[in-house]
């Protein structure tokens, strides 16, 4: 299990460096053509705005992995940190149940645009494909929010810095 994780890491590391490589290079080619040349590629800006929404969801994902998406927890600080975990272990049961709700629900209108396919204006592309994205993603948050919670309330792993988790990983 250990090593399917540490893959996933990787997996979501270089496909989010891969993806924003790639929307912003096509982004900035696009206004130097546009600038330059007064000429634009047609599908650049559709398959950027894809690589974008792609990029966001695997980084909140990632970002879950790493523990670094916000959270209003100064008022937890006042509490013994057994409540504090016990109150953050209750939001993160409920932010499963949201990512649960959200995929079902995206699968739902994916299942939708195979039977009434949406193609995409510039490179005639299944929307499905795109939102094949949701699923995806809250599903990998959820594994990410159990991965977590493991790390720190069964490892005992205290996550200071976002750093600080991919250090500790390594020595578990």
């Amino acid at each position: 299990m250990r090593s399917f994780l540490l893959k996933l890491d990787k997996f979501e590391s270089y496909a989010c460096q891969a993806l924003l490589c790639l929307f912003v290079t096509l982004l900035f080619i696009q206004v130097i053509l546009r600038v330059v040349f007064n000429y634009g590629i047609p599908w650049s800006e559709e398959l950027s705005r894809f690589a974008f929404v792609w990029f966001v969801f695997l980084g909140a994902s990632y970002a879950a992995r790493l523990s670094a998406h916000n959270r209003v927890t100064f008022h937890l600080k006042l509490l013994p940190e057994k409540v504090r975990n016990g109150i953050e272990l209750i939001a993160d049961v409920l932010w499963i149940a949201f990512n649960t709700l959200m995929t079902v629900k995206s699968i739902e209108v994916i299942e939708s645009l195979m039977e009434f396919p949406f193609l995409s204006p510039a490179l005639d592309w299944s929307m499905a494909f795109l939102y094949l994205i949701f699923p995806i993603s809250f599903t990998l948050t959820s594994i990410r929010i159990v991965q977590v919670n493991y790390l720190k309330l069964v490892k005992g792993v205290k996550f200071k810095d976002v750093d600080d988790i991919e250090m500790e990983e390594t020595k578990i």
